[in-house]
């Protein structure tokens, strides 16, 4: 079943920030295509147990990935090399080129219990997927309420 948030969690607030931020910081200052900076498509999604970042990467092979995590933020970075290099392939009379190229960088910030040493990454298929596990301590529980009757015998 999926079940999309409003904006009112802390997590979407975060979210739509960061996204506000790479779109921002998205201008094509230079000509040059691999110069330029591209933002790729995630989507995060909360389960019980672990968060989950799926990242839009095709294209990119995994040695032009790098993962960090540090003080609650999970910073995607790369490289996607330019499927045309007129230093290698001669002249080119280029008719259309909409494929994006260049460097990449998204960061996430994330509740603050999760358990860092439990990250987990794999790319496949062009989908970069990050599993966050949640810290034991934020993970929901159910806590059982005695009867009436046990209460008196605990105080007696």
């Amino acid at each position: 079943m999926l079940t999309t948030r409003s904006l009112n969690t802390t997590l979407d607030r975060m979210m739509s920030l960061n996204r506000v931020l790479d779109q921002a910081m998205n201008g094509t200052w230079q000509n040059d295509s691999a110069n330029r900076v591209w933002v790729p498509a995630l989507d995060i999604v909360e389960k019980r147990d672990a968060y989950i970042v799926v990242a839009e990467l095709p294209g990119v092979s995994q040695s032009n990935v790098e993962l960090s995590f540090e003080q609650n933020v999970l910073t995607i970075r790369g490289q996607k090399n330019p499927s045309l290099d007129p230093a290698k392939d001669g002249e080119l009379r280029v008719y259309t080129a909409e494929r994006v190229a260049g460097t990449f960088e998204r960061a996430i910030r994330l509740p603050e219990f999760v358990d860092s040493e439990k990250i987990t990454a794999d790319l496949r298929d062009g989908l970069l997927t990050v599993t966050i596990p949640k810290a034991t301590a934020a993970q929901p529980r159910r806590i059982e309420i005695r009867p009436s009757g046990e209460e008196h015998a605990l105080n007696a």
